[in-house]
């Protein structure tokens, strides 16, 4: 059999847990993920977890937060006066905004705090500064035409 390396188109199934034990996110009840090894936006950990693997392998990986989506950064999070904004923003604490790079480029942004003079946007993702293990199963090495 053949191992999975950088190029292969994959389909896996894969569940992905903090170190509390809790999960974030799986394809067990849905169809699993197919994904071209380094053409995708796959993090790095998970990536590297998955070449060699052989169809029918399955492993688990601890992914450090580095080789996930990186640590947690201060100046991602800032603050807006509420004069800066516009008057018919209404924000509320989890709402999900864009905001956008000088450039004009977007980034995803969520509200953690609202009060009458400013707003509190974080920009980091959600489990930046997370280590996460994934469970991975692959199901299949998709030969090309």
């Amino acid at each position: 059999m053949a191992n999975a390396k950088l190029g292969d188109t994959v389909v896996l199934h894969y569940t992905g847990r903090l170190d509390d034990g809790s999960v974030f996110d799986s394809s067990e009840q849905r169809e699993p993920l197919r994904v071209t090894l380094g053409e995708t936006g796959l993090i790095p950990g998970f990536e590297e977890a998955v070449i060699g693997m052989e169809p029918g392998d399955s492993k688990t990986a601890k992914i450090p937060a580095e080789s996930a989506y990186g640590p947690r950064r201060d100046d991602m999070v800032v603050e807006f006066n509420r004069g800066e904004l516009p008057a018919q923003f209404d924000p509320s604490v989890g709402q999900q905004v864009q905001l956008r790079t000088q450039s004009g480029q977007p980034i995803p942004a969520r509200v953690i705090d609202v009060n009458d003079d400013a707003v509190k946007l974080d920009a980091n993702h959600p489990l930046a500064g997370e280590a996460l293990t994934f469970d991975i199963r692959l199901v299949e090495l998709v030969a090309e035409a």
